[in-house]
């Protein structure tokens, strides 16, 4: 498959990946003993679905060939590759029960990330160099805007 292609699979892989979590996330953090940041569903939903729209946007900049939304939408994916690790899998083995959102990581997830980023690499769409920086800047914007929109909806929530 080409670039094009693959990056459609790799928003309907975050797509899934996202449902998951919206449907099971919620239940299992609360009930889960944790240490981690307590989010309102409503805020984790709409954080969610924040996500999965900025998925589609850039892949449908990326494919209009616009170079600064590929290397965005490369970055998500190494975002994605590095969320089966942290926190779905670990999160796993740590509290020896399912993490909700640790199979569409791995059946769709892990494979629709290391493909997009094999062919943007063979299509020449993005240089390792430049994609070595901008990879993992595009990794912490993500997680930044996520903290923000969780702290934003917390705040909300108690006003």
């Amino acid at each position: 498959m080409d670039f094009a292609s693959l990056a459609c699979f790799f928003a309907l892989a975050v797509t899934a990946h996202n449902l998951e979590e919206a449907v099971w996330l919620p239940r299992f953090s609360r009930d889960a003993k944790f240490f981690g940041p307590k989010v309102a569903p409503s805020v984790l939903r709409a954080t969610l679905l924040a996500l999965t729209l900025f998925a589609w946007l850039c892949v449908w900049a990326a494919r209009k060939n616009d170079g600064v939304a590929t290397y965005v939408l490369c970055g998500y994916a190494l975002a994605m590759l590095l969320n089966v690790a942290l926190p779905h899998l670990a999160l796993t083995l740590a509290l020896r029960r399912y993490a909700p959102g640790l199979a569409t990581a791995l059946l769709f997830d892990l494979p629709a990330s290391l493909l997009l980023l094999r062919a943007a690499l063979h299509e020449e769409r993005i240089a390792l160099a430049t994609f070595a920086w901008a990879g993992p800047t595009t990794v912490a914007a993500i997680v930044a805007a996520i903290a923000l929109c969780f702290a934003v909806g917390s705040r909300s929530r108690r006003a």
